[in-house]
């Protein structure tokens, strides 16, 4: 008998049959990947670049202000060729044409998956079950541009009739990670009045140090969460709102609270008007989400005009995405050289360093994007799955990060390929900072690539004894061929931050085609959420504690009670 087949598209049961009874890593094109890394693993990318002068024009693509350079992997064009043989084994187009088709490819919690049509200029449709969703979007785009506009403007006026001066989002994931990464790196452009806060941990002390120094009659507040049930979010939200309540009436949580949700009847009840409630769809996930209304903090801070830019951005990629060959495709070149490391090298890390001090959160919203998407063992019909899939996501900014894990990078035991993203330009005049800023950029990741010989190192030892040339050749010995990709854009701005954004959205989600999972959903997420709702109550010294604990949970629990005040 055929398992339980999800009524998404035709031919269903071939699909699942073929995910399931025809595995990837079982398919001719796994094998020959494996036999080429075996063939090719200890060819060093110096002898690629010196047997191959025009490799670096080769292996570069540029997009509207957006260079990738991927010439400094462990690849040849015969690699590119399995690699995107794999894709092809994988249906990787198929798959592409039903997501943007709006087929439930989320085939876990039976949703399309369209948070590229939050990014598709009026005019442009977008047909989900018969019904274009790009006018539903273009709808609350309006509503916020007119909210926007009110508050920068300063004719959105807070109980004592002053203007916003202080925004404060409560949000947690996607609500947060993503609006906080993008409005840090175009503070360049930020509304000169409006001074915008990001909170979302459950430890009270990150509310606490936000609201410090606020005034409650200048700050408004955005409750971010669609189901308006989130724990973290309404806590926050909660503890906004006693704050606010010393100062301000019930009556005036309506001009310094309005909410990203789809509940209406809870964020009535909360005290919020519904009227200045701002929705989006269960075909956007959380960590997609910055480009719909969770994004209102960012377009409070630049302003609508730029925000459309960035969501402008964000098309210009998923056009190029949905349309370029295999060969000349950034987010599936990026996606297929990943696959070559993390299934094929066993390289079960990658470091992203942003050269950019706005896009040092970056590293976090990427983290989240790639580990909650791809961080699975079972395929998208729940069959087990016996290779490695998402690696750990991990980085910092440089060159703070030069001084902190790079020696790790060059000179340790694994094999972490790397991304590098730099702007060619700054916002911030400074220029021969911003030099030393790419230059440093530039030279790391061509010390990983090259490495430094040993007959280079005895070069620059000759003028010692030898014996202490023989103690510290070692010592000063890179072995090189550490790969990475380097991300070029002219200038941190709206339009080119989509770009990039856009790109590792879709790098993701080929990983997960080609892996056979679904990226789409975060089961994983929740069970924790579920064990801590039933340990909260215990916390309490007059709850007697639940049978099925360990004993370290039991234990713990008796040290909270003992020791808390």
């Amino acid at each position: 008998m055929l398992p339980f087949c999800y009524p998404l598209f035709a031919c269903c049961h071939c699909r699942m049959n073929s995910d399931i009874l025809n595995p990837i890593n079982l398919t001719p094109a796994w094998a020959r990947l494996h036999q080429h890394q075996r063939a090719t693993r200890f060819v060093h990318m110096r002898e690629l670049f010196q047997t191959d002068p025009d490799r670096a024009r080769r292996f570069t693509l540029q997009l509207d202000g957006l260079l990738l350079d991927y010439s400094k992997n462990r690849i040849t064009e015969r690699t590119l060729e399995l690699l995107t043989g794999l894709a092809e084994e994988a249906d990787l187009a198929g798959w592409m044409a039903r997501m943007q088709g709006g087929e439930r490819i989320n085939v876990s919690e039976r949703r399309a998956v369209l948070h590229t049509a939050l990014r598709l200029p009026e005019g442009e449709a977008q047909w989900v079950d018969g019904e274009d969703v790009a006018l539903e979007v273009h709808a609350v785009l309006r509503r916020l541009r007119l909210f926007v506009e009110r508050v920068r403007d300063g004719d959105w006026l807070g109980m004592d009739g002053r203007a916003i001066t202080d925004v404060v989002n409560l949000g947690i994931g996607g609500s947060d990670l993503g609006p906080l990464m993008v409005h840090e790196g175009l503070a360049a452009y930020a509304h000169p009045r409006l001074r915008v806060h990001f909170v979302s941990n459950v430890d009270g002390q990150h509310i606490a140090r936000t609201l410090a120094g606020l005034d409650p009659a200048t700050t408004l507040f955005i409750v971010a969460s669609k189901s308006f049930t989130t724990p973290e979010t309404l806590l926050n939200a909660e503890a906004a709102k006693s704050w606010f309540l010393q100062a301000g009436s019930p009556a005036d949580i309506a001009r310094h609270f309005v909410a990203v949700s789809t509940n209406a009847e809870a964020v009535a009840a909360f005290g919020i008007d519904t009227k200045h409630m701002f929705g989006f769809w269960d075909w956007v996930g959380g960590r997609y989400s910055v480009w719909s209304a969770i994004g209102l903090p960012v377009m409070l801070a630049i302003g609508y005009e730029r925000f459309r830019e960035f969501l402008d951005g964000g098309h210009a990629m998923d056009r190029h995405f949905f349309t370029a060959p295999f060969g000349s495709n950034m987010p599936v070149l990026m996606a297929l050289i990943g696959i070559w490391y993390n299934t094929f090298y066993q390289a079960h890390t990658h470091a992203i360093m942003p050269y950019d001090h706005g896009l040092r959160r970056l590293p976090a919203h990427i983290q989240q994007l790639d580990m909650e998407s791809n961080g699975k063992r079972t395929g998208r019909f729940g069959q087990p799955l016996d290779f490695d899939t998402g690696p750990v996501i991990w980085g910092e900014e440089g060159a703070n990060s030069q001084h902190a894990f790079f020696q790790l990078l060059h000179q340790g035991t694994r094999l972490v390929p790397c991304d590098f993203i730099v702007p060619m330009n700054s916002h911030y005049g400074l220029d021969d900072m911003h030099r030393v800023l790419v230059a440093n950029c530039f030279a790391q990741s061509e010390a990983l690539m090259r490495g430094k010989s040993e007959a280079e190192v005895m070069a620059e030892l000759a003028h010692l004894p030898g014996e202490e040339m023989d103690m510290l050749l070692p010592q000063k010995l890179f072995p090189g061929n550490q790969p990475s990709n380097t991300l070029a854009l002219d200038k941190v701005t709206p339009y080119l931050l989509g770009m990039l954004l856009a790109l590792y959205e879709h790098k993701v989600f080929v990983q997960g085609v080609i892996w056979g999972i679904n990226s789409f959903d975060q089961w994983g997420v929740e069970y924790g959420k579920q064990l801590a709702r039933r340990i909260l109550p215990e916390l309490d010294a007059d709850t007697a504690l639940a049978e099925g604990h360990d004993s370290s949970t039991q234990a713990l629990i008796r040290h909270f009670r003992s020791r808390h005040e």
